[in-house]
């Protein structure tokens, strides 16, 4: 009887020609949506559980799954070297990796030059930098690779920036009223969400508020 052909997760399988200094460190970059997602946004969860981070990680689900049905709609091939890649049963068109990347930089600059959480912080270009470095060579990466074509890296891009800055319009000048009533729900109780989004500087404000913490307990205890 024979079996259906076999397909693997691709989560990590990055390919690249042995010996190639440079796609081996294009390959590691090509895995930054990877770290973004499991070390970024997860242990965010676990560790801040702040609105506006969940937000964020929600808007890059959701355009995900936008960008794989327009690549289920459109149906465009990889260029040929995917048969050495063991990617020619997806589709190419847009890039998901571009498309990924470049939200993230749309709203990590949004969130920045909004001053959500970080007003007091200098140098907002220079913070902006290394999520928009990585993009780009998020995108090189797809093509050195044989993954996509370059019009594939450039439509993953170009839908990666609208979606991000839509995304970022929706959460924060609409749903952003009603984080104070998510804080306050059942569910934003019970697991500890919150909105910092009011204060200026969350990293001082946290600081300041531990030290007085320890300092009221210090007291308490003499």
């Amino acid at each position: 009887m024979a079996h259906p052909p076999l397909k693997a997760v691709t989560l990590t399988h990055v390919r690249y020609q042995k010996g190639d200094h440079l796609g081996h460190l294009l390959a590691w970059i090509s895995l930054v949506p990877v770290f973004i997602s499991l070390g970024g946004f997860i242990c965010h969860f676990f560790f801040r559980r702040e609105l506006q981070g969940m937000f964020f990680a929600l808007g890059l689900i959701i355009s995900h799954f936008i960008s794989d049905f327009i690549k289920t709609l459109v149906q465009q091939a990889r260029p040929e070297t995917c048969i050495f890649l063991e990617m020619c049963d997806s589709h190419g068109w847009p890039s998901s990796h571009s498309q990924y990347m470049f939200f993230f930089a749309v709203y990590f600059t949004l969130l920045t030059f909004k001053g959500i959480g970080l007003t007091k912080v200098n140098h907002k270009w220079a913070r902006c930098f290394l999520p928009w470095l990585l993009a780009v060579l998020t995108m090189q990466s797809r093509v050195y690779l044989g993954y996509h074509t370059v019009p594939q890296v450039f439509a993953g891009a170009t839908l990666g920036i609208f979606l991000g800055a839509a995304w970022f319009w929706v959460v924060n000048y609409k749903l952003f009223n009603f984080f104070p009533v998510i804080e306050e729900s059942r569910f934003g109780r019970m697991f500890y969400v919150k909105d910092t989004s009011h204060i200026q500087n969350v990293l001082e404000f946290e600081y300041d508020n531990a030290r007085k913490a320890r300092k009221e307990m210090a007291a308490k205890s003499n």
